[in-house]
């Protein structure tokens, strides 16, 4: 039992001997194991921190390596982009471009279309007035016809006229004017006669006034024979010392006179020797219309005159013209006409002649009805002168189209010789019932507001409503305010026709 007990607690004490050593060695080597453990941990730890280092190096690198590939692919993605873009831009560019032209092509051929349709329209509407015309024409004369189309067509391009003669007008006249005023300049240079202004004498003065007994004779015999044999009326007043001769004809009244003073200067006055001394102041005067009209040929170089033609030529020494003495005036035209012909190249020869013989017609216009060109033409006509001369005689004044430069010279030689100063001039009653009667035709135009005549009646200033007339039309009422002017009044020179068209716009800041 005791053995038992001892053995049990020999195996006891062994046994927590035992448990106790082993306890101790597992203690040991857990310590041991624990500290290996530590060591491994740590080891794994510092390998696992160079691990991670080397991983985040590594990474980091490919991260870089990356970035950059991922770069330089955006860079040339997007450069291709560009590239793209740009293609698709410059292709948009052509494609609008492309259509803008389709579209205006499209617009064009729709314009057609309508101006085809129209033009198709009009010559369909142009065909019926034609045929209606046709038929309304084959009932009227040529002249009636004539009369109906001219009246269309003046309607119809009155204004595009007006547009095209100011366009003609600029474009010459500044050039024209030029030229014209240096041929005036040197011919009038040239040829620059001096001027006496011309007073028809009507007047004879006697010794005394018991002459005007002796002329009036006893009942009034002398007086009656005289007027009844020259024609012109004797006026006895109670003037001293002086009679006044009347009459229309200044050749009869030139033969008068020339009477009067021979039988005043012979003392004896009676019917036989009024009639003896007639007789021989008439003589004395054609000698002096014959040796006058010999002295403008020679002065104008101008032969193979008709005989007549000389004579007429000399009556016109006896002619004035607004107190111009005629036959001068003629001479001059005549040598002004020539000298401009001469820097022309024109015929001189034939200026001259036209020049001289342009207002021949003076001096029968007291004796014919008629007005002086149209007597003048007649005459040319009659002795044989050419169809120049007689266009030149009816064109001076705008009653016939010149149909030679010659015949534009000699009006511009008949105007300046006209113009110059103290060259013309007329009664205070005649200036101003030309001033009113120019005045009034200015004023019979439409759209005319007001119309004056200045520059003693050489110029008409006629203004106009602007905004109913446009520059065209200024001219074309300026030309034929002119022309109107030239068909019915008659006037001294060249006179001058100027339209204003103004607009003023007034605005007043307070």
């Amino acid at each position: 039992m005791i053995v038992a007990i001892v053995s049990i607690a020999t195996a006891l004490v062994g046994f927590g001997l035992g448990y106790f050593l082993s306890k101790s060695k597992i203690e040991r080597q857990n310590r041991e194991a624990q500290k290996d453990a530590e060591s491994i941990v740590k080891k794994a730890e510092q390998e696992a921190q160079e691990i991670k280092r080397k991983a985040i190096i590594e990474a980091r690198e490919e991260a870089h390596r990356i970035k950059e590939e991922f770069e330089s692919d955006r860079k040339r993605r997007e450069s291709e982009l560009r590239l793209l873009e740009e293609r698709l831009l410059k292709r948009e560019e052509i494609i609008s471009k492309r259509e803008e032209i389709v579209d205006k092509k499209e617009v064009a051929i729709e314009q057609l279309r309508v101006q085809l349709e129209a033009s198709k329209k009009k010559i369909e509407q142009r065909e019926k007035e034609l045929d209606e015309r046709f038929n309304k024409l084959a009932g009227m004369t040529v002249e009636e016809a004539r009369e109906i189309v001219l009246e269309e067509a003046r309607q119809k391009y009155e204004h595009d006229l007006a547009i095209l003669y100011k366009q003609i007008k600029d474009r010459y006249e500044e050039e024209a004017e030029k030229e014209a005023k240096r041929i005036i300049a040197i011919a009038v240079q040239r040829y620059a006669p001096e001027y006496i202004g011309e007073i028809t004498v009507s007047t004879v003065s006697l010794p005394s006034d018991d002459m005007k007994g002796r002329i009036i004779g006893r009942e009034g015999r002398n007086i009656r024979t005289f007027e009844k044999i020259t024609g012109v009326d004797l006026i006895i007043d109670d003037t001293p010392e002086v009679v006044v001769l009347s009459t229309f004809s200044p050749i009869r009244r030139e033969i008068a006179r020339l009477t009067l003073e021979k039988l005043v200067a012979d003392g004896r006055i009676h019917p036989a020797r009024i009639e003896e001394m007639y007789e021989k102041s008439k003589q004395e005067i054609e000698k002096t219309i014959r040796e006058a009209g010999q002295q403008a040929t020679f002065a104008t170089g101008v032969t193979g005159l008709h005989p007549e033609l000389v004579k007429l030529l000399g009556k016109l020494k006896f002619r004035t013209s607004y107190g111009q003495n005629v036959l001068d005036h003629s001479i001059e035209v005549a040598q002004l006409a020539g000298l401009m012909a001469e820097e022309l190249g024109l015929d001189v020869d034939r200026a001259r002649r036209g020049g001289l013989l342009h207002d021949i017609g003076k001096a029968l216009d007291h004796e014919v009805e008629g007005s002086h060109t149209e007597i003048g033409a007649e005459i040319a006509k009659r002795y044989g002168e050419s169809d120049y001369i007689i266009n030149m005689i009816m064109s001076h004044h705008g009653e016939q189209e010149p149909i030679c430069p010659e015949s534009v010279l000699i009006a511009a030689a008949d105007a300046l010789s006209a113009a110059r100063p103290g060259a013309r001039r007329e009664s205070l009653e005649t200036y101003i019932r030309r001033l009113v009667k120019m005045e009034k035709i200015a004023m019979g135009f439409k759209n005319v507001e007001k119309a004056y005549a200045i520059q003693a009646g050489r110029e008409v200033r006629v203004i106009v409503e602007p905004e109913k007339i446009d520059d065209a039309e200024a001219d074309r009422i300026a030309y034929e305010i002119a022309k109107k002017i030239e068909e019915e009044v008659e006037y001294p020179g060249v006179l001058k026709v100027v339209v204003i068209r103004e607009k003023r716009s007034v605005a007043y800041a307070k």
